[in-house]
């Protein structure tokens, strides 16, 4: 398979505060949750390993990690430390604690932001965007780098406004997609909406075991 001009990143620097444990090396399958994410970025035509946005000592065996440039404001910052070492245009960005989505997914992802050349490409499933779960272009750093610095760090109102002057923001509907291309549905054997299905808390967790 020919390698695509991108780079694949997990994020996974979060404090875990209502998981109450590090979410990271949570165990599903016998396996930590970071190498089940780590796994499926290594599975892409990436032009480089797929890298850790969030460096902890308790990480480093997975993979390289990258250290926020602005620690303490949330994701955001991690998907800033992660495109300012990035070498590639574009960028697939994969939360630790979402282990259900399907790595061809991201794959298609990648696919549909090279036919776009959208500066993000965002998926929205029953009617919310995920964007920790989404593919940026490194242009956006610099903006995203001014919002951090301003103190504003909410992830979809910084891309929404980093994309506004050039339009060039891709929020799809995952459902409406997958009506029009099937194929998608191959992808896994779980409904589309758990594909998303986030672990934030214990119960989350022990949810995966019920789908």
């Amino acid at each position: 398979m020919t390698l695509m001009q991108a780079e694949g990143f997990v994020l996974a620097g979060g404090r875990s505060t209502r998981m109450g444990e590090d979410k990271a090396l949570l165990r599903l399958g016998g396996r930590p949750l970071i190498d089940l994410a780590l796994e499926k970025l290594r599975a892409l035509p990436l032009a480089a390993a797929p890298r850790v946005a969030g460096a902890r000592p308790e990480l480093a065996s997975y993979g390289v990690a990258i250290a926020d440039l602005h620690p303490g404001c949330g994701p955001l910052s991690g998907i800033e430390a992660a495109l300012a070492a990035s070498s590639q245009p574009l960028n697939a960005f994969l939360p630790v604690d979402t282990p259900l989505l399907p790595a061809q997914f991201l794959l298609w992802m990648l696919g549909r932001a090279q036919i776009t050349g959208a500066l993000a490409t965002v998926p929205r499933v029953n009617g919310w965007p995920q964007p920790l779960c989404a593919i940026y272009r490194r242009e956006l750093l610099e903006l995203i780098t001014a919002a951090v610095t301003a103190g504003d760090y909410k992830v979809m109102p910084v891309i929404r406004a980093a994309c506004q002057s050039r339009q060039s923001l891709d929020v799809f509907n995952v459902e409406g997609v997958a009506s029009a291309q099937p194929d998608l549905f191959s992808f896994s054997e779980l409904p589309l909406y758990r594909w998303f299905h986030n672990c934030n808390t214990p119960e989350d967790m022990a949810g995966i075991g019920m789908l």
